[in-house]
């Protein structure tokens, strides 16, 4: 494995990390980083839309305090994992199953570095789409926590249709790589203000992320194609038709959620036998992001559960 760059300098992770390239089995090249910050087990994290390896630095200090590795990675398109267009802005992918390639390159990745087992998953936004996905298809992991799951997309009833029809279309005359309508190519954490994002409440974990783009310009990725857009309500439609898996789960959802569908959110929980939802007040999309009483809640749970598992 060829070695990465990793981004220190803004990371606030802690020292040792290992980042390397993979080659997904479609020749595309993502990146993957891990900490090897305890014995217990490992935790697989699998970042959201727009996310990159050094938003999560902070999570493998947590996890590394309560006794387990963690590894991370860049998905295809975005971070600084191959761009799968000319112009570098917008979040695209060909098919939503791609995402499934790297998940296999990454499993890889952690078999090869012999990190310690047994595996737990956290799966946040676009990454609890995809890490659902991977259950269903095999993954072998204790258990999962979802963060802000994307198991629906949140827009308003009328625009439901619109957003099908226009997604559809647009690939079938050659328009998928353009961005959907109202998105910019600009990454939302240097386009939006604090004040009204819908991010987080805590500002300092906002000026944590922004300080990241604007020192490493090329992890930044702009809204999503309609291409994007009409794989991911494609595959969150199917993901809410299957039964839900026999995995321990913990799903911990913000009460000022603005990104991700709720009530699908709800309606998966309601039909997961034995699983925790834990809803909290004052706290929006980001929860590893948001005030550090909600993040030691968010991580303390995790250890817990994932604790739970370990015989």
């Amino acid at each position: 494995m060829e070695a990465a760059p990793f981004y220190g300098d803004v990371a606030e992770a802690p020292a040792g990390a290992t980042c390397v390239w993979l080659r997904a089995s479609d020749g595309v090249r993502i990146r993957a980083a891990h900490w090897r910050g305890g014995t217990k087990g490992t935790v697989l994290l699998f970042p959201g839309r727009t996310e990159y390896v050094e938003k999560y630095g902070p999570a493998a200090g947590e996890f590394a305090a309560r006794g387990y590795a963690m590894a991370v990675l860049d998905w295809r398109g975005q971070g600084i994992a191959d761009r799968l267009l000319d112009e570098r802005a917008p979040g695209h992918v060909g098919r939503f199953g791609d995402y499934q390639r790297d998940v296999a390159a990454f499993i890889a990745f952690v078999r090869a570095e012999k990190l310690p087992e047994p595996w737990f998953l956290i799966g946040h936004s676009m990454g609890g789409c995809i890490g659902l996905r991977s259950i269903y298809d095999g993954l072998a992991v204790r258990a999962v926590v979802f963060s802000a799951p994307m198991w629906g997309i949140k827009m308003h009833p009328l625009l439901r249709p619109v957003a099908w029809t226009l997604s559809t279309l647009a690939p079938m005359v050659g328009m998928g790589d353009r961005l959907v309508p109202s998105t910019s190519p600009m990454t939302y954490v240097l386009e939006a203000a604090f004040e009204g994002n819908v991010l987080t409440r805590d500002r300092e974990m906002f000026e944590f992320m922004q300080h990241q783009l604007t020192t490493h310009p090329d992890l930044a990725i702009g809204g999503p194609t309609l291409q994007w857009l009409r794989e991911a309500l494609c595959e969150t439609r199917a993901l809410a038709r299957r039964p839900s898996p026999g995995v321990p789960c913990l799903t911990v959802l913000g009460l000022e959620e603005r990104i991700v569908n709720a009530p699908a959110i709800h309606d998966r929980m309601r039909r997961w036998p034995g699983a925790e939802f834990d809803l909290v007040g004052n706290a929006e999309h980001e929860l590893m992001m948001e005030s550090p009483a909600i993040r030691t809640r968010f991580y303390d749970k995790c250890a817990k559960l994932f604790d739970s598992r370990l015989g």
